[in-house]
């Protein structure tokens, strides 16, 4: 018997945490073959490169595709986007896939999904149909409209396809992949390891044995030219929390500059600052820093996702994740210090919350394995309205 030959192309260091548990079933399944293609920034080690990551746990990437133009602009993210089609092109003619699984929302995914669409390959978009109200919400749903078949992690965002069109048989709640390492964390929680010296970093010495907070807060690509003002009154918030901190530094979109700025000169002019600062850490790692932390704060799509099944408490700021499905784990909040003081404060008191499922229950790398091993070759030739 053949084995499909399923290309899952990783983009970004949040995207392999996101679909680890779907490319460990997907390896295993006897009736499919994993083809693994690395891009972007998951290759750079200015964003925390992946690769080590990738490997470490067993797979065999198959191509690297470097594409990522440095200058944390709009115009470098449609360039990128430009450069990625044609590079991601020629891998998928040397690969020759039968499916190609494009994840999320980003334009390094659009990038993935024009190719994969032009070369009459069926292409696969796992966590479509979410909304969040900035310009990852039109890709999100530019990609949906190229692609073939819809892995979904919640039954909201399964609605919303059907109610944009798509043909409901193509398309299956699967549930996050990301839940299923969270799943993981939950049934083992314990934090056996030291973060500094297993992650290096920089900054202040944390004792993680003391309360702490995480922060993680990346540029939004509408707002791009607010970054740093928006970087400082975090920090200020933070240090007026009065509690230490390990922040993690921002992705690649439009804006990152500006925020990574405004972070080195706290940490090179305030030398009493009690934060430590991080690039990368390995998915399972970093939930048990979360699920041992009092609070994550910043506008991350894991303070809405695996926040909400772990019940860690979230500050969540702006308007990166606005309109996306959340738990009562998740207090809202605006950009200035004393907001998302106030909102610190609120979740420090509360302690943690209860488990919620909106995007699964722990299962999804399986059944995405399953759903991919139950297409016929021909899905991306017949599409029916």
């Amino acid at each position: 018997m053949t084995r499909k030959k399923i290309c899952v192309v990783v983009t970004a260091r949040p995207s392999y945490s996101r679909i680890r548990t779907a490319l460990q079933a997907i390896k295993a399944h006897p009736e499919l073959e994993l083809q693994l293609v690395v891009s972007a920034s998951a290759l750079l080690d200015k964003y925390g490169n992946a690769v080590e990551y990738i490997e470490g746990d067993g797979f065999h990437i198959n191509e690297k595709v470097f594409m990522v133009l440095e200058g944390s602009s709009p115009t470098g993210m449609a360039k990128t986007t430009g450069v990625g089609i044609m590079e991601l092109a020629t891998s998928f003619y040397n690969l020759e896939p039968d499916m190609v699984v494009t994840i999320g929302d980003r334009y390094e995914t659009m990038a993935t999904a024009v190719a994969a669409s032009y070369m009459n390959i069926p292409l696969v978009h796992v966590q479509g149909g979410e909304v969040t109200g900035n310009i990852d919400e039109k890709v999100r749903h530019a990609i949906t409209k190229l692609s073939d078949l819809h892995l979904v992690a919640s039954e909201d965002a399964r609605e919303r396809l059907v109610r944009m069109g798509e043909v409901p048989g193509r398309i299956h709640l699967t549930g996050c992949p990301s839940i299923d390492l969270a799943e993981e964390v939950r049934l083992n929680p314990a934090l056996d390891f030291d973060p500094v010296g297993r992650y290096g970093g920089v900054g202040a010495e944390i004792d993680i044995r003391q309360p702490y907070i995480v922060v993680m807060q990346h540029p939004v690509t509408t707002e791009f030219e607010a970054a740093v003002d928006q970087a400082n009154q975090t920090m200020e918030a933070v240090l007026a929390s009065g509690v230490q901190a390990l922040w993690f530094w921002p992705n690649v979109d439009a804006g990152s500059d500006g925020t990574s700025n405004a972070l080195r000169r706290y940490r090179e002019n305030r030398r009493d600052l009690p934060v430590r600062f991080f690039k990368n850490m390995e998915g399972r790692d970093f939930l048990r820093l979360l699920v041992n932390s009092r609070c994550l704060i910043g506008n991350s799509s894991v303070g809405i996702r695996e926040c909400s099944y772990l019940g860690v408490p979230v500050v969540n700021i702006g308007s990166r994740q606005n309109r996306r499905e959340r738990g009562p784990n998740v207090l809202d909040t605006g950009y200035t210090k004393e907001e998302i003081l106030a909102a610190i404060q609120q979740q420090l008191a509360h302690g943690p919350h209860a488990k919620a499922t909106i995007y699964g229950d722990g299962d999804a790398g399986t059944r995405i394995a399953d759903v991919l091993a139950s297409q016929s070759p021909g899905i991306a030739k017949v599409i029916q309205y």
